[in-house]
């Protein structure tokens, strides 16, 4: 028998979402991209979801009970890189998600918010959206939010956007860096532009702003996907401004080679790598 020495561990990400059964986003697409990007991923399961390629028919947040027992068993048991946060399903869970991570304030947090499905199904209440932006949103080191879940997330009392139009995006990032994020990376699928802008702010107003092809289809996923691509970096090691860039070059490739199972929206691709690799195998 040949001895070999241990294996160095991959960086350990750790993942609070809902369970996606179509395997298009929430816990599953952040597993696939994290293990995609060289990470080892945890998950935390926070509800069970009746959906398809097409949208969300309900959601069954679990109790936040189970939420805790699973993170801390969890992080009792090993060191994690970086935690990636997305759907989590009440005011509860947020509640308890929120202490854990408490507990952990030097390891970086990404926070996708999401809030409705790609067809628009609302997936959390303004309760929940309060108890996001009060407890959460001071721990985060990058939130991605694209721009109509910036505009509701920045939502507050003072008129604007109500009669004089929507808040620029600017001001929304602006909002919640205020709230207590480090970066506010904001994603422009839903703008109506050429190009898709993708913008980075940060305490001092924008880091840095990236323009992609616009890719014809919709997709489902994308924003978990870019999430997790840039957890992944940062628990690679990698500085934020740096992570962002790449992990927005790994979703747009993602999603050029993305694929439609179904009769709703494209999956991106997460292994494109792997296949183009075979395909020029066989070659």
């Amino acid at each position: 028998m040949v001895h070999t020495s241990p294996q160095l561990s991959p960086p350990i990400v750790l993942s609070f979402a809902a369970s996606d059964p179509t395997g298009g986003a929430g816990l599953q697409a952040d597993l696939m991209t994290l293990a995609s990007m060289g990470c080892h991923p945890l998950s935390v399961l926070t509800a069970l979801t009746v959906q398809d390629t097409a949208g969300v028919d309900s959601v069954l947040p679990m109790d936040a009970e189970w939420v805790e027992d699973q993170a801390r068993t969890l992080l009792e048991d090993m060191p994690v890189a970086a935690f990636k946060i997305g759907l989590l399903g009440s005011v509860e869970n947020i509640a308890v998600i929120a202490e854990i991570l408490s507990d952990y304030p030097d390891v970086p947090l990404v926070l996708d918010p999401v809030l409705a499905s790609g067809r628009g199904d609302q997936l959390i209440d303004e309760e929940t959206i309060s108890a996001l932006r009060e407890l959460l949103l001071p721990q985060t080191t990058v939130l991605t939010p694209n721009s109509l879940e910036a505009r509701r997330l920045a939502d507050d009392e003072d008129g604007e956007g109500e009669g004089g139009g929507d808040p620029s995006l600017i001001d929304c990032a602006r909002r919640l860096i205020v709230c207590g994020c480090e970066y506010v990376l904001v994603t422009g699928t839903h703008e109506n532009t050429q190009q898709v802008v993708n913008s980075l702010y940060g305490e001092h107003g924008l880091v840095r702003s990236d323009a992609w092809e616009r890719l014809p289809g919709s997709y489902h996923g994308s924003g978990c996907t870019l999430a997790s691509a840039i957890a992944a970096n940062l628990a690679n090691g990698l500085a934020v401004e740096d992570a962002v860039r790449d992990a927005q070059d790994y979703t747009w490739q993602a999603l050029a080679a993305g694929f439609r199972p179904g009769m709703g929206q494209y999956i991106p691709d997460r292994f494109f790598w792997a296949r183009a690799a075979a395909e020029d195998g066989d070659a």
